[in-house]
């Protein structure tokens, strides 16, 4: 039984990492979090009571209170999720992304440094740094291909940028002192608790209240797609399993165009929850100026993952969509206080002037 500790555990991906710690393994799952706006504790409301469960309101980028969090928990491993990963955000306000992103990263590594060099034997040994990353550290491709491991880095975003220099330094911390760290770049994400600025959720939740439906440029931007329970399941198999300095892309091999999973959002709410006279959802539709710097393509290539540690998706596409538009329309007492206190559906990543 390890002691984990999740950065960023009160988001989207971490919490459900924390969930799936508490209900699926044995180990005992440490919570580190700011709490910026993105994160939510009411995600964590089924775990919140487990004794094996503890969380710690913590900036990763405070070196010293990092350095104490790992000593004082008897950390065995990292599965490091704590980062601003909105683009849109990302083109307003920069600097953030800089200091989470990329200061956090630097903090934490030291501190994993150095609590690595202080166990001994078994434990030392088995100790992992599991740096979690993105898709978009590789730019756009074109209209065929995936991004295997070795793809080159080509970032087109602040946030895309942050991360991969990330990337780099945890790659740095393995070679140059040995730190036991494990890199994973994942496609997009979907599922419940995600923060309501996300395309799914934003789709969904503005559908509801009968506002447009914007899409960016023409709608033609394609992305892959994987529920996020199992990537929390994958990140579990990479810590258990995965090598030293690998590299694992996850991904579901499932790719849709912006406009059509906007579609499909808008088909199962017709389903589900009819607009009063019957009209289609999909009515709400609307382009709007796209995103600047807007990546064409994003594919992943998850043979590796496949074959080494024989991980794959339990959740289908289409019923991983399903049951995330009825949790959405069934948890507005979790969406709607972040509405009202954090973010009201205004459009985000116009750029605007320097400062």
């Amino acid at each position: 039984m390890s002691r984990i500790l999740v950065t960023g555990g009160s988001g989207f991906i971490g919490s459900a990492v924390c969930r799936h710690i508490i209900a699926e393994t044995p180990h005992t799952c440490i919570n580190a979090d700011k709490l910026t706006y993105a994160a939510n504790p009411a995600s964590l409301a089924s775990i919140e009571a487990d004794p094996r469960y503890r969380f710690h309101r913590i900036d990763i980028a405070d070196g010293p209170a990092i350095a104490h969090l790992m000593d004082a928990e008897d950390i065995d491993c990292v599965i490091h999720l704590a980062a601003e990963s909105h683009v849109d955000r990302s083109i307003d306000q920069p600097a953030a992304f800089i200091t989470s992103n990329i200061d956090g990263t630097y903090c934490l590594l030291e501190a994993a440094r150095a609590r690595m060099q202080r166990l001994e034997g078994g434990r030392r040994d088995a100790f992992r740094f599991i740096h979690v990353s993105t898709d978009e550290v590789f730019g756009s491709l074109g209209s065929e291909g995936a991004f295997t491991p070795t793809s080159p880095y080509d970032p087109s975003s602040p946030y895309a940028a942050s991360k991969a220099a990330s990337d780099h330094l945890a790659r740095a911390w393995q070679r140059t002192y040995g730190l036991a760290v494990i890199v994973t770049n994942c496609c997009n994400n979907y599922g419940p608790c995600q923060f309501p600025e996300k395309l799914i959720p934003l789709t969904i939740i503005s559908a509801l209240a009968e506002r447009p439906l914007p899409v960016y440029g023409k709608g033609e931007n394609v992305r892959g797609w994987l529920y996020v329970e199992d990537h929390a399941r994958a990140l579990m198999m990479v810590l258990e399993g995965g090598r030293k300095g690998a590299t694992y892309l996850i991904g579901g091999r499932a790719e849709d165009r912006n406009i059509e999973m906007v579609r499909r959002i808008c088909a199962v709410m017709d389903d589900l929850k009819p607009r009063p006279g019957g009209r289609p959802y999909a009515d709400l539709i609307g382009f709007v100026t796209d995103r600047p710097g807007h990546n064409l393509r994003y594919a992943i290539d998850p043979t590796l993952i496949e074959t080494e540690l024989g991980w794959a998706p339990s959740h289908d596409f289409a019923s991983g969509l399903k049951t995330t538009v009825e949790w959405y329309l069934a948890n507005r007492a979790w969406w709607e206080p972040l509405q009202e206190r954090v973010y009201d559906g205004r459009r985000l990543g116009l750029g605007g002037t320097a400062p």
